[in-house]
């Protein structure tokens, strides 16, 4: 994906209207760098033609190697899972000494590192080049001494010949002080009867003669009591505060040898700094590709080819978010094809009829062809845009206290202002919030307004009177033109309420056909209404007004 380039394509609302979060979302990313790189990413504008078509160029030789290492690609994402960003590690060992815990972490990324590596060299087809990782086994060797490759760390004796020589002297401490406890624990037991438990305790019962006894000897001392019992515990006498004051000394010698051992380590690890932080981004790298491939394979994309005309052609294209609803509910997706260049295309057609999804599909694949992923469709040809925006219900600024009619003119004015050449604009219902004749004179007098720039303009309308001039072009939904209305209601007759909506869609044809001169006024809204049980004088009627 294109990097560094602080402009904007579209807005949150437009990415999120469109599709193009959603698809965002559900890609299958495992690393935390590649889930920053993606959150990084910027598009592709005009100009930039021919890298785009050099990343999409990559997005297919990456799409090659999935399903040609389905098995190591598998394999690569479960390492990806378990890798952690240390960047801030990475970025502390320069001045400051790691902790054990700070030194397990980077151990456990590096041994990652390995294991991409070898996983890398099994595939059947070759990593690309910009994949392969850079050598860190020399600070692996460093942190894991006995190079047996575990994912455990410690500061083992073989990191220091004076820390192995300590800890040998506070085991031999330890030992000492335990043969001294064991014996004074012999002694209390032949002269008192009284016996410690392999902790150097004992529990007594308040009623058992033993507690007088036991509070008698100097070399116990009570530690704890309840209602039932009370606690002693060996106390240690003068031989064993000696061998213990001893210990800690030594503990106090190994805690600075492991700090000098932590401090050589940490610089180790600095001195590689550059090299991990390389290689966090080719993962990263990595992880994105193979989640752009996967994704595209999954669903069917294809690579859009580029051109250098503002154009937007689409055949047979899905709406993956929607396509994923009806999938749930065991539905078929109908595809939509559709052709945009600068002017102004008008889709009209009744409710139902998938005029909003047609209008959303026309902003999701241009912006994920400019984002250097391939599109849901069988074919797209995709000319950047400088600006994309979509109109549609803005319920915030409903909550916010305007109407919805002013929430779209609030919005009209932005998007208008925004606009420069080469923008794609995608507007639904314009207008449809207020009385039907200024609704109309607006929508009329938008279309006039943007006919004449150099933009995209896709709308969406009710109003059939704006497509009459021979300059727009009017593409309209074919809903119902093709059903079998007798096999439909014989369906509809048996059906409840909720049913008769599902089966309705089931009939409807959600494809898109440009309309000729000579058309003919659709009556899809008049029959969806009729199906439904509106009264027959009602339809009769409005059928006369259409004539």
């Amino acid at each position: 994906m294109k990097q560094g380039s602080n402009r904007r394509l579209a807005n949150v609302k437009t990415r999120t209207e469109t599709g193009f979060d959603f698809v965002m979302t559900h890609l299958d990313l495992n690393t935390p760098f590649g889930k920053s790189l993606l959150k990084e990413s910027k598009p592709f504008f005009p100009g930039q033609e021919e890298e785009l078509r050099r990343e999409l160029d990559r997005v297919e030789e990456m799409t090659a190697f999935v399903r040609e290492s389905e098995r190591q690609v598998s394999r690569i994402q479960e390492t990806f899972m378990v890798m952690k960003d240390l960047s801030y590690t990475i970025q502390r060992c320069h001045k400051n000494t790691l902790s054990v815990v700070e030194l397990f972490e980077v151990k456990s990324l590096l041994l990652g590192m390995e294991a991409i590596d070898r996983l890398c060299a099994e595939t059947s087809s070759p990593v690309p080049e910009e994949f392969i990782l850079e050598d860190v086994s020399g600070l692996l060797d460093q942190l894991d001494p006995r190079h047996d490759r575990l994912n455990t760390f410690y500061i083992y004796d073989d990191f220091s010949e004076k820390l192995a020589e300590l800890r040998k002297q506070k085991h031999d401490y330890e030992l000492s002080i335990r043969r001294a406890q064991k014996a004074r624990k012999k002694e209390i037991q032949k002269e008192y009867g009284i016996s410690l438990t392999p902790k150097f305790d004992v529990i007594i019962q308040r009623t058992s003669d033993d507690l007088e006894v036991a509070r008698q000897i100097e070399d116990l001392v009570q530690t704890s009591e309840d209602y039932m019992t009370v606690t002693f515990e060996l106390k240690p006498g003068e031989e064993i505060y000696e061998l213990v004051r001893d210990m800690d000394q030594i503990e106090a010698e190994i805690d600075e040898e492991e700090l000098l051992v932590r401090e050589k380590l940490s610089g180790q690890v600095a001195e590689f700094s550059d090299v991990i932080t390389r290689n966090c981004g080719r993962i990263g790298a990595l992880d994105l590709a193979l989640a752009k491939a996967i994704y595209g394979i999954r669903h069917n994309c294809v690579k859009p080819e580029i051109v250098e005309e503002h154009v937007v052609e689409i055949e047979e294209g899905r709406h993956l978010q929607v396509e994923e609803i009806l999938h749930s509910k065991g539905k078929e997706y109908c595809p939509i094809s559709i052709s945009l260049k600068d002017g102004v295309t008008c889709i009209t057609g009744a409710n139902m009829g998938g005029k909003t999804i047609s209008l959303k599909l026309s902003g999701l694949v241009p912006l994920l062809a400019q984002y250097g992923f391939f599109v849901p469709c069988k074919r797209a040809k995709i000319g950047l845009s400088n600006y994309m925006q979509i109109l549609i219900g803005d319920s915030q600024s409903v909550e916010r206290g305007l109407s919805s009619f002013g929430s779209e003119m609030e919005e009209l004015k932005q998007i208008l202002d925004s606009g420069q050449d080469r923008s794609l604009f995608l507007i639904d219902e314009i207008a449809s919030g207020t009385n039907p004749i200024e609704g109309l004179a607006l929508t009329k007098s938008l279309i006039d307004y943007l006919k004449v720039r150099p933009y995209i303009s896709l709308i969406t309308t009710h109003f059939e009177a704006v497509t009459e001039e021979p300059d727009i072009v009017n593409m309209q939904v074919r809903g119902l033109a093709d059903a079998d209305f007798r096999k439909l209601d014989s369906e509809l007759t048996l059906a409840n309420r909720k049913e008769r909506i599902n089966i309705i869609s089931k009939y409807m044809d959600y494809r898109l056909y440009t309309v000729t001169e000579n058309r003919e006024i659709p009556k899809d809204a008049l029959n969806i209404a009729k199906m439904l049980g509106l009264n027959e004088e009602i339809i009769e009627g409005a059928k006369k007004y259409i004539k």
